[in-house]
């Protein structure tokens, strides 16, 4: 786990995805249910996107693509559909139990630890790290 990924960047990321996924996802959901509150349509459809894409781009997605981070798997291994279901819905649920505590707690865990590792981290084995996929394959084939 070398070069993590810190707060702040982490956040940008998360911004730039609400910008230029979120946003598109909210005006097509009003086209096709025709009601500007947020509806089940564009939820399924940010979930979706949230699941799907880490897995398919190396733990890309567009906003940690533009900022030069991604979603690893602590022992090496690729991204996987549970994995992300872990990482988004498990924490979530968390997060919720915790009535928003867990999230306070996360913030305060990547803005201090050493490995930048949340709450939604440990229980997915994930970290976010500033390494490209063929730069951690090839530090486990030297090890």
């Amino acid at each position: 786990m070398n070069r993590p990924a810190g707060f702040w960047v982490r956040v940008g990321a998360s911004i730039l995805d609400g910008l230029i996924i979120g946003i598109p996802i909210a005006i097509i959901s009003y086209l096709v249910t025709g009601s500007a509150e947020d509806s089940g349509f564009s939820s399924t459809l940010n979930l979706l996107y949230t699941l799907l894409v880490p897995v398919v781009w190396t733990g890309y997605t567009v906003g940690k693509k533009i900022v030069g981070v991604r979603i690893a798997k602590v022992n090496g291994e690729k991204l996987g559909f549970g994995t992300m279901l872990m990482r988004t819905v498990v924490s979530a649920l968390v997060y919720l139990l915790t009535l928003g505590i867990g999230v306070i707690v996360s913030a305060f865990m990547v803005g201090l630890r050493k490995d930048k590792r949340a709450i939604h981290d440990f229980i997915a084995g994930t970290y976010v790290t500033y390494e490209k996929p063929n730069e951690i394959n090839y530090e486990q084939k030297v090890m």
